[in-house]
């Protein structure tokens, strides 16, 4: 059986505020984009890239959700495309935790205000 990866959901629409004239690049498609040539240069990551459409924190986008069976879920606003490589040291210390929670002091500092929320595991809360 193979390791669980981690789930990193991008909203490739986020305009993050930006001109929405055609032509303009969509700032949450670029930065799927650059995670995506990241991940090509490092095929040993266990990251899989998902685009999506609309995460709903238009005010706080570039946005992205990460994932993983049996942890907490991540909403991430705030992001930049700048910071894909910041955001996939987030994500591999995500993978490396056994809950999921990673603190603000193993966060890249550029990251530090990009958590808007948290999302309970299926197995969180549940009786034992």
């Amino acid at each position: 059986m193979s390791e669980p990866e981690i789930v990193l959901h991008v909203c490739t629409t986020c305009r993050a505020g930006t001109d929405t004239r055609e032509g303009i690049p969509v700032p949450g498609q670029v930065l799927h984009d650059r995670l995506a040539a990241l991940l090509a240069l490092d095929p040993s990551r266990p990251v899989r890239l998902d685009a999506i459409e609309c995460l709903a924190v238009c005010n706080d986008g570039c946005a992205a959700a990460i994932a993983m069976p049996g942890k907490w879920s991540y909403l991430l606003g705030r992001l930049h495309p700048d910071k894909a490589e910041d955001l996939l040291v987030f994500a591999r210390s995500y993978g490396a935790s056994r809950t999921g929670t990673v603190m603000p002091s193993k966060r890249p500092a550029s990251l530090a205000t990009m958590i808007l929320g948290r999302i309970p595991s299926q197995t969180e809360g549940q009786p034992t």
